[in-house]
């Protein structure tokens, strides 16, 4: 069986493009300055449709995580750990965290970016906890 994997639309392909080369990049509008994610055709504050990409920290803190604990299909061995990550530049990405135990996790940790590649074409981004930084 192969994993689901995203399909790229011609918006999102930059995002995409930026994590296969080990970066993480946002939509920042050039009217307002609002910073996005999800990757969009028009800015969510200001509805502009003047946006550029621009590299993001990487940095952010854990706002809420579930442990999966019973995987959906053997394409997702569990346990891992889901979480709602508030980032540095202002969104809030889902994602997952690698390499940490639940029992170390709680809401305002410090995390940082790394990526995992998903197939061929596609890499991810993933949080691990990071050490001896503030948010």
């Amino acid at each position: 069986m192969s994993r689901p994997t995203p399909n790229p639309t011609p918006t999102e392909q930059p995002f995409y493009d930026a994590c296969q080369r080990g970066e993480l990049q946002l939509q920042h509008c050039n009217d307002c300055q609002h910073v996005l994610f999800y990757p969009r055709t028009h800015c969510d504050a200001c509805r502009g449709d003047s946006l550029s990409w621009r590299p993001a920290s990487g940095k952010g803190v854990i706002a809420t995580y579930t442990v999966v604990r019973r995987g959906v299909s053997a394409d997702f061995p569990a346990p891992y750990i889901i979480a709602l990550i508030d980032l540095a530049e202002g969104p809030r990405m889902m994602s997952q965290i690698i390499d940490a135990e639940p029992e170390a996790l709680s809401s305002g940790l410090p995390v940082m970016i790394d990526f995992e590649s998903w197939s061929d074409t596609i890499t991810l981004p993933v949080f691990r906890l990071a050490t001896g930084q503030t948010p």
